[in-house]
């Protein structure tokens, strides 16, 4: 299958990239986290604080925040049991669905994504180290300064030398592929966007000052980390600096001689350290391979900015106004112990205009440096967010668009479309007549690729990854909750907001709302 089908079909015809024989080999499930054997080993301290707090002066941070860091962002956070009755409600043979859980999302709860650090810190050794999430310790893969390397592997104009520590976030393409096999590819992405999401809010509240780089030369930083392109690839690069970066906005300037990674790989020796996932038969995903490597960038010279695109017209005359934008601050470390996917756990209430208006400003308030833009984070160029509303006060049910800028909702179809939303899922999940805003986040359904190639599809879903991660936050600190689906008919969704004529798709779909108290047993992982 051609690549440009496969993405086709992907998103608008997903049934089509399963094979027709497809069954999940359950009792050969990977694990879902990544085991390196005979490294050398950093533990962490389990005493993570309940809250986060900015930090104070410019001192280079410790190894316990570093810690606290990781913990947030991609830690065991809770174990759960959550009953599935298979006989009827008479309480016979009543089974258990045991998971561990993290502060971020994850299709079908495998995370994919594994976490990588390049560590520049006073009390532990410089190097390349692997976040091992079982036993929240560091693993060391690689000692010694890589300053030039990583350098000349990402943009030019970002001094990595500032970073006190850099993030790697891969995708292991079995760890989600075993179960959902060429569709895992779309999983991936936004699995890895809801990781920068946190990455973001966590660097925010610890006044960490990150940049997310989504442009490198892939082969020489999987080098650098020892990991086999076959089997998993860097997604994304993000620096942690102590203060605001001097990084030139406005600069696009090319480098004045050519990187290439086959060259760059040739300064560091290979690593070949040992590793276990469980699985005794890992399946073939040829797709997944070849979309990676036609994704890669072989040279610098491959680096490119995204320009801004003119704002849209609008569809008609009927906008609403939302309420005046007001600081809003949320306990986070709260909310990401709140969070959860309530499924069948919503229940209908009524949505105040100031809850809509804070959900839809507080997500796109953070900042945002990237090497993709010109000028300081402006994704709400590549993904928008559309919504379906019922009972919100003093809005009109039917479907929106929501421009950032003026902060307002354009109104595009009247009516209570909850019926139709249901009828879109593909899987019936969640029950649509008790969610009174259903989000959408939005990209263009050239999904970057005439600017970035076939890896514009991936930032594309990196960045509606970001927003998601933003939608669920917020929102659990309003007190409802959200559900990230991708199991809906993006065709259906696309006509319901009448985008399909503007180039545009629906990329997930977010429905939030009031819920009841889920039904499972619950224990946290912190000490």
């Amino acid at each position: 299958m051609e690549l440009e089908t496969f993405l086709y079909k992907l998103h608008f015809d997903t049934d089509k990239v399963f094979p027709p024989d497809w069954q999940v080999d359950w009792e050969d499930a990977p694990l879902p986290y990544k085991l390196y054997r005979g490294l050398p080993e950093i533990q962490l301290t389990a005493e993570v604080p309940l809250t986060l707090k900015k930090r104070e002066g410019h001192r280079n941070p410790s190894l316990e925040e570093l810690g606290h860091f990781l913990w947030y962002v991609y830690g065991l956070t809770q174990f759960s049991q959550s009953p599935s009755l298979h006989d009827g409600l008479e309480g016979k043979n009543v089974s258990f669905t045991e998971s561990l859980r993290r502060f971020v999302p994850s299709g079908g709860a495998l995370y994919p994504n594994e976490l990588y650090v390049y560590v520049k810190m006073d009390d532990v050794p410089k190097g390349i180290y692997h976040y091992d999430v079982a036993h929240h310790r560091l693993i060391l893969l690689r000692e010694g300064n890589y300053d030039d390397y990583l350098s000349r592997s990402l943009d030019n104009d970002f001094p990595i030398s500032d970073a006190f520590c850099t993030v790697f976030i891969s995708t292991v393409f079995w760890k989600n592929f075993y179960k959902y096999n060429n569709f895992s590819y779309r999983l991936q992405g936004l699995d890895a966007g809801v990781i920068i999401g946190q990455t973001l809010e966590v660097a925010n509240q610890m006044g960490f000052y990150p940049r997310v780089c989504y442009q490198f030369l892939d082969r020489s930083l999987n080098h650098l980390l020892g990991i086999s392109e076959q089997e998993e690839s860097v997604y994304a690069v993000i620096p942690l600096t102590l203060k605001p970066s001097t990084t030139c906005v406005g600069n696009d300037q090319k480098r004045e001689e050519a990187v290439s990674a086959t060259e760059l790989s040739r300064e560091v020796p290979v690593l070949n350290h040992a590793t276990y996932n469980r699985s005794k038969r890992v399946i073939d995903y040829p797709l997944l391979r070849k979309l990676n490597e036609a994704s890669m960038f072989e040279t610098t010279q491959s680096f490119v900015k995204v320009k801004k695109k003119n704002a849209e017209t609008p569809l008609g005359p009927e906008m609403f106004f939302l309420p005046a934008k007001e600081q809003f601050s949320f306990d986070f470390a709260s909310a990401c112990r709140n969070r959860y996917s309530p499924g069948i756990d919503f229940t209908l209430g009524k949505v105040s205009q100031t809850q809509l208006s804070t959900l839809l400003n507080e997500t796109f308030s953070f900042l945002y440096q990237n090497d993709l833009d010109l000028t300081e984070g402006q994704i709400e160029t590549r993904v928008s967010l559309y919504g379906s509303f019922y009972q919100v006060e003093g809005i009109p049910d039917g479907a929106y668009s929501y421009d950032n800028g003026t902060h307002a909702l354009q109104s595009i179809t009247k009516g209570d479309h909850r019926e139709f939303l249901q009828a879109g899922l593909t899987m019936p999940f969640v029950n649509m007549y008790q969610v009174p805003l259903c989000m959408n986040v939005v990209g263009d359904t050239d999904h970057l690729k005439e600017i970035l190639g076939v890896r514009g599809y991936r930032i594309q879903l990196m960045e509606a990854g970001i927003l998601v991660q933003r939608l669920l936050l917020v929102s659990c600190a309003l007190g409802m909750g959200g559900h990230a689906l991708l199991g809906f008919d993006a065709n259906q969704s696309d006509e319901l907001f009448r985008i399909e004529s503007k180039g545009k798709t629906c990329l997930i779909q977010i429905p939030i709302g009031p819920t009841y108290p889920h039904a499972w047993l619950q224990g946290s992982l912190r000490s």
